[in-house]
């Protein structure tokens, strides 16, 4: 498998009836591309697009051992790509609606890949799934590149209190840098987070926040935004769980809702164009998210680092240019 799922870079071919980019821009890339027909498409939801999600349920994305129609191919074989563009190689071939053209003279490819992924899933968790108000407190659970992202997204839709909990001083530090308002250094052995909750609710006139965004991947904290929040208060488990894990239904009480948004509801042509505008207002930090770059026959130490916790974003970058 060729590996990756986040990437920026400069086109070096196009293939016939392309035209919306052509050699030598500089483009992003994204892995949820729509088809434009399908039943959810046609709702709105091309993140979720029946015939290209390549992990959408129920959609008909390419699986592992089928060929792809690039015909990337592995000593005679099919190969499969991390979410159909493996960007964890130098040249990656793929479709049309998987690029996004950008013209940024101040941004590093390093800066823009990280948008195609856990920037935007944070941001459009909180604009496009949540859609926080002015004035409304946040809370964070978990402050890594998806969760700083959150951040970001609740600042610029003017959160009044953003409260950043993680069990890193390392990372609550950074949080407080990119916008958050308050921090709570959470103890591991914090079961539920409950304890962190009682410090959220002291924070918040004993109600709890508005809004509650789970960014930590770890399933045992799958629920625990709901003890974050008020009554008729909205919880999004962002990170993706999909473990099997008990419920306390009580933590429901009472008109609570719950959402897990795939992708931070992501329209590529709509949101891409945002967030570049974001980071050139200076709105969005997007290079200072990135902890550490690494060449590509470093790839392992990333790797250790990644499961580490040393990074909030690790990058590999191809090219030693800075910017384009």
């Amino acid at each position: 498998m060729v590996l990756g799922h986040e990437g920026a870079g400069m086109v070096s071919a196009v293939g016939p009836g392309v035209t919306h980019v052509a050699i030598g821009d500089t483009v992003l890339l994204n892995w949820a591309t729509p088809c434009g027909s399908c039943f959810q498409c046609e709702l709105g939801n091309e993140h979720l697009c029946e015939n290209n999600s390549p992990v959408a349920a129920g959609a008909n994305g390419y699986t592992e051992g089928h060929a792809h129609p690039d015909g990337t191919m592995y000593l005679g074989k099919p190969i499969e790509r991390s979410f159909n563009i493996g960007t964890l190689s130098e040249y990656t071939l793929v479709k049309a609606s998987a690029v996004v053209k950008y013209n940024c003279s101040t941004i590093s490819f390093a800066a823009a890949s990280i948008i195609s992924c856990g920037v935007m899933t944070g941001y459009g968790s909180v604009v496009n799934s949540a859609k926080v108000t002015r004035g409304s407190s946040v809370v964070v659970l978990g402050t890594g590149g998806v969760g700083l992202s959150v951040i970001q997204g609740a600042k610029i839709q003017g959160a009044s209190m953003i409260i950043a909990i993680d069990i890193k001083e390392s990372r609550l530090a950074m949080a407080k840098r990119l916008g958050a308002t308050h921090l709570i250094h959470a103890d591991k052995k914090d079961k539920g987070l409950l304890k962190a909750a009682t410090a959220v609710k002291l924070l918040t006139a004993g109600r709890g926040a508005d809004y509650a965004f789970e960014c930590t991947a770890v399933p045992e904290l799958g629920v625990a935004p709901l003890a974050m929040v008020r009554n008729a208060g909205m919880a999004v488990q962002v990170s993706g769980i999909e473990q099997e894990i008990p419920v306390d239904m009580n933590l429901f009480e009472w008109d609570k809702v719950y959402i897990n948004p795939l992708y931070g509801g992501c329209s590529p042509a709509r949101d891409f164009p945002k967030l570049i505008a974001y980071y050139e207002t200076g709105d969005l930090k997007l290079q200072e998210m990135i902890t550490s770059t690494y060449p590509l026959e470093n790839l392992q130490d990333a790797f250790n680092d990644l499961l580490n916790g040393k990074n909030a974003k690790g990058v590999i970058e191809f090219y030693q240019t800075k910017y384009v």
